[in-house]
């Protein structure tokens, strides 16, 4: 899950290699090669103004990675020099997760969680930067929380913009994933709209969380990671994704079944060293669409890294991983 601090991560991708473990299904796509600072969790990647990429991520004050061609990244520091007080109330170490980097009206747009692990006293906050670049960012506090009397968890933001309105979707385990209206001049949720249901399983623990939301051609595709995250090569996290033709849903699979029903189409899991993937973003880089996300790696001890894949539209329109 995205709940775990990078220590725990890093401590969790010790575990003993098993035979089992690199032996999932070979028909999936490699990711692209990386070189450099490849260690990343729970990645958001935009191509800056700049001319920059820039992968946002848990760990750290929310950790940044620069590259100018994706092939090749660099240890950039944090997005915040020092951690805003406000996420002590959530968080007695002040450790941030699972970042979701967009731009619009002249300015960048930082969504990030601050919560601590099995519980749903949770916030996501928005913080703001005309470069986007780390270091720069301005933080405006709180943009929607949950309490341990809410059904959901107010982590894993993703926010996009839709018929007109902005829209923010979060969730993790609990009743699944979620969706709520932000006013778009202060980026924050707007007081007492509705939390809209997208995607859930239909058994405890009810292991969905991570959405993203992409609009294309006249649907919208909502993908999700499910199954276990954070266990180093015993990770059993993959995406799925279902589409709708409105931005709230409902969200049905290929063959119809909603994800409100525990639908959801494979994209990509786990394939010989290649682990666990999750945690997944989706950015648009002249004119192509890519699937960012982390897995283990089975030969590296199980290290978290980042995974960069083409995402391609069959002729009816769903996604397919190159």
């Amino acid at each position: 899950m995205k709940r775990f601090r990078l220590a725990a991560l890093l401590a969790a991708a010790t575990i003993a290699l098993l035979p089992a473990t690199a032996s999932a299904d070979v028909t999936y796509p490699d990711p692209l090669p990386l070189t450099g600072q490849q260690i990343i969790h729970d990645p958001t990647v935009t191509h800056l103004r700049n001319g920059r990429y820039v992968a946002y991520s848990t760990g750290g004050v929310l950790g940044a990675r620069l590259s100018t061609d994706l092939h090749h990244w660099d240890d950039a520091g944090n997005a915040f020099t020092t951690p805003p007080s406000w996420w002590y109330d959530y968080n007695s170490t002040a450790d941030p997760w699972a970042p979701d980097l967009s731009y619009r009206d002249g300015r960048y747009w930082l969504y990030y969680a601050v919560s601590s692990w099995g519980t749903n006293h949770s916030a996501i906050g928005v913080a703001t930067s005309k470069t986007g670049m780390p270091g720069t960012w301005t933080d405006h506090g709180p943009a929607f929380t949950s309490r341990t009397t809410d059904a959901w968890n107010a982590i894993d933001p993703a926010v996009i913009r839709a018929d007109g309105k902005l829209w923010m979707t979060f969730g993790s385990y609990w009743t699944g994933i979620r969706m709520v209206e932000l006013d778009p001049s202060t980026g924050k949720a707007i007081t007492d709209t509705p939390v809209e249901h997208l995607a859930t399983r239909p058994d405890a623990p009810y292991a969905v969380e991570g959405p993203y939301i992409v609009e294309h051609g006249r649907h919208y595709y909502l993908f999700a990671s499910y199954d276990a995250c954070c266990a180093g090569v015993n990770s059993t996290y993959k995406i799925r994704v279902g589409r709708s033709t409105t931005v709230t849903g409902p969200y049905v699979d290929s063959t119809g079944k909603p994800l409100l029903e525990g639908g959801g189409d494979l994209l990509l899991a786990g394939h010989g060293r290649y682990i666990g993937t999750g945690g997944e973003s989706v950015f648009r880089d002249r004119g192509q669409d890519w699937l960012a996300y982390h897995y283990y790696d089975a030969d590296d001890s199980g290290t978290p890294k980042l995974g960069l894949n083409r995402l391609n539209w069959t002729k009816d329109g769903w996604p397919s991983v190159l």
